[in-house]
Order: structure tokens, then C-alpha cells, then sequence
């Protein structure tokens, strides 16, 4: 089996592989056996990065995807050093209540000491004291709970600020960004702002949210959940899903391939997180790698450009 290859996480983290494994309720759903194969599969294929964050709130059918990951881990033979751990923290209740509470809580139900990479949940609230939280993570990492930190849909203008209160400080600021970035929403991590994000300051992308939900792939009739749809496009999604599946075919790749393939095309991608829920689903994506090498980025690229569905419509500098 060849190993994927390996890129940083922001100017000075660990490689990890261009494919992460996230888990979106998807270890719920899953024969245990079949989900440890799953992750010792990936993990002999150079997939590190395991994102095991709860999307859960108050009310909610409880979820044990997390702690199904820290049963799985042990299955599989696993040892703390062979894979790394992102975990999300989420700030709707920040700083009434503190995240060091919350990640403890995380650790735990993963039953691991410390996570890799914690990546803070979307920004809702105006009022967010940026400076305090840059010093709030700090806190966590000198405490040896955290390595690296990042954001997932933030806008520049934010990323950018958080930066500057981590420079001032002289304490790391985030590594790692964790956006929307597939064949259809391509404006914000394309843009203008992200350009310098991604440049001067050193953070990193992470591709996530690549399938819509199953949408680009033709296979979500509505009964999966899907994240937000910024721009009102999803219909517009949707409807392109046949013409990506005769790219695919053309190019002898699944449409699971090739909406992966171009993700790994951007310059900044560090890695680019899907879910699986089957050893073949997982070795099926593998082969997106291949895909780039075989076709090259810039035909990938331009063999899908006119499925870009949020061109025009969704700010660049947006959320």
C-alpha cells in the first residue's frame, strides 16, 4: 500500500497527510469492526489527522463518536504517537464558560492527554474578546493540554486580527484554517483576503465540507445533514453533479476522487478532511492523490471551473 504524502500544519507544526478522516457522527453509524480497520487502514496509508469534534448541543440525541474513536484507537493497535488529534472547541458559551472545561471534557471522553490541533467552532458573536481568547489558548498549550491551534470558517479580516494579538503577546497564533473549499465554493480560500492569510502570515488550509453533504456527489436526497449554505447555491450544487460525474468518468475517477483531487490542488492545503464510512470507501478516496499526479493541477483545475457555483455571489472577505 503506498503512503499519501505529507505536508506542515501553519509555518512550524507537524506533517501530517493531504487526507484527514473527520468523524460527523460517522463512528455512530458504523460497524465497530469495520470502523477500526477503517482507521488502521488509514493510518498505514499516511492519513494521521483525526478530526473527532461532537457537533452536539443541549437536547440533542446524544452522540459517542468521540468516544467510540478512543475504543477504536486501542482496537487497532494504535500507539498515541502514530496519529494526531483534532478536536473542536466551541465558543457560543465563551468566556461565561471557560475552555479549559470544555477541552477537558473532550480529553476525556477521547481518552487521550492532550490534543494535536484544537480548531475553534464558527465565530456567532460580535463581542468575542479576540485578545482574550489568543491568551485563553496559549494558556491551554503551555499547560500541555493543546500543541496547535486553529479556526474553522473565519474570515481573513478575524484570522487577521488574531495574529496580531498573538504577535504582540509573542505567543503562537493560529496554524490552521478549517474552511469550505470544494469544485462549487471556491470564493473565500480563492480570495483576495485568504491570499495574505495564506501567505504572509503562515496559517494553513484545511479543506472541509468538500462533498456538500453528498450533494456533489449525487447521493443526498435530503436525509443527511448538511452544513450551512452560504450564498443560497445548494440547488445550483446539486444540479452539477451529473456533469462532474462525466468529468470523472473521462478522467477514469470517481466524482468521490475528483472533488478530492482539486482540493489538493490549492497551494495552501495542508490537508483535506472527509468522512468514511467503509475500508473501501476509504482505500476509493486514496486514489485522489494519484489523480493530481496523473492529470495534473491545473487541468484538474480547469476541467472543473465552470461548476464554481459561489463565484460573484459569496464574498471573499465573508465568514
Amino acid at each position: 500500500m503506498s503512503v499519501i504524502p505529507q505536508r506542515r500544519i501553519g509555518r512550524d507544526g507537524p506533517l501530517t497527510g493531504v487526507l484527514s478522516l473527520g468523524s460527523w457522527h460517522t463512528y455512530d453509524r458504523m460497524d465497530f469492526r469495520e470502523a477500526v480497520n477503517l482507521v488502521r487502514t488509514a493510518v498505514d496509508s499516511g492519513i494521521t489527522l483525526f478530526d473527532v469534534g461532537v457537533y452536539g448541543f443541549p437536547g440533542a440525541t446524544p452522540v459517542y463518536t468521540d468516544v467510540l474513536f478512543s475504543a477504536m484507537v486501542r482496537a487497532a493497535g494504535l500507539r498515541r504517537e502514530d496519529y494526531l488529534l483534532s478536536a473542536k472547541l466551541w465558543l457560543e458559551g465563551y468566556p461565561e464558560h471557560n475552555l479549559r472545561d470544555q477541552l477537558d471534557n473532550a480529553l476525556f471522553r477521547a481518552g487521550v492527554e492532550h490534543a494535536d490541533l484544537v480548531v475553534l467552532g464558527d465565530l456567532r458573536r460580535d463581542d468575542t474578546d479576540l485578545h482574550r481568547l489568543v491568551l485563553d489558548l496559549n494558556e491551554l498549550r503551555e499547560a500541555g493540554l493543546i500543541r496547535h491551534w486553529g479556526v474553522n470558517n473565519w474570515s481573513a479580516t478575524t484570522i487577521q486580527a488574531l495574529h496580531d494579538f498573538a504577535a504582540a503577546e509573542n505567543v503562537p497564533g493560529p496554524a490552521i484554517a478549517q474552511l469550505k473549499y470544494s469544485v462549487a465554493r471556491r470564493s473565500i480560500p480563492d480570495g483576495e483576503p485568504f491570499k495574505k492569510v495564506f501567505g504572509e502570515l503562515g496559517v494553513t488550509l484545511q479543506s472541509s465540507d468538500i462533498f456538500e453533504g453528498g450533494v456533489l456527489l449525487g447521493k443526498n436526497s435530503g436525509a443527511r445533514q448538511v452544513g450551512r449554505d452560504p450564498g443560497d447555491i445548494r440547488e445550483r450544487i446539486a444540479a452539477s453533479a451529473p456533469e462532474l460525474a462525466k468529468i470523472a468518468t473521462e478522467l477514469g475517477a470517481t466524482p468521490a476522487q475528483l472533488c478530492l483531487a482539486f482540493t489538493l490542488t490549492h497551494p495552501a492545503n495542508t490537508t483535506t478532511l472527509f468522512g468514511a464510512t467503509s475500508t473501501e470507501q476509504l482505500k476509493d478516496n486514496l486514489g485522489a492523490v494519484d489523480l493530481v499526479e496523473r492529470v495534473g493541477a491545473e487541468e484538474l483545475r480547469a476541467l472543473v471551473e465552470p461548476h464554481w457555483a459561489d463565484r460573484d455571489i459569496v464574498d471573499p472577505e465573508g465568514p
